[in-house]
């Protein structure tokens, strides 16, 4: 039962380090998920101290992670349309098969958003598209290094019960 739980707890610490890129898989989340299936294995002893403090991060991240696109969004002039238009050509840019879809699409998307919303207004567009692309940056890389850091903590955690584990 033990390796049985650390292969899911390790397929789950991975999956969050591509989930940190994908909006459809909450990374942070599902990392934290494979933290937590490890401490169930017989071999390594709960430590509620490391547990509560990676799940008060990944909330913190996760409400950070719907801030920020739109906080860069607005700051930079946007609407609700743009970050929608972030949120839509995000999706879309992983879909379709263009080189860094999911990096061009919530760009192509909040402009084309601040462009249903005011026409006339390129430059304004422009601006906001390129706050929400900054925010959506932004997000990436601070889901991407606490799931990176969650990885780290299961290779030690598994280092240093490795005689029982195996």
């Amino acid at each position: 039962m033990d390796v049985l739980l650390l292969v899911l707890s390790f397929m789950c610490v991975i999956l969050g380090v591509f989930g940190s890129f994908l909006p459809v898989l909450p990374g942070p989340t599902i990392s934290w998920v494979g933290l937590a299936l490890l401490y169930f294995t017989n071999a390594v002893p709960a430590n509620y101290w490391i547990l509560g403090i990676t799940f008060l991060v990944t909330v913190i991240v996760s409400v950070l992670d719907y801030v920020i696109p739109a906080t860069g969004t607005k700051k930079f002039g946007g609407s609700s349309y743009g970050i929608w238009g972030t949120n839509i050509g995000l999706v879309v840019g992983i879909i379709a098969p263009v080189p860094f879809g999911f990096i061009i699409g919530p760009f192509l998307g909040a402009l084309i958003g601040e462009l249903i919303y005011d026409f006339k207004d390129h430059n304004r567009a422009l601006k906001a598209a390129a706050g929400s692309f900054v925010g959506f940056l932004a997000s990436s890389f601070m889901k991407f290094v606490i799931c990176v850091m969650y990885f780290g903590l299961f290779i030690w955690i598994v280092w240093s019960h490795k005689s029982e584990l195996f």
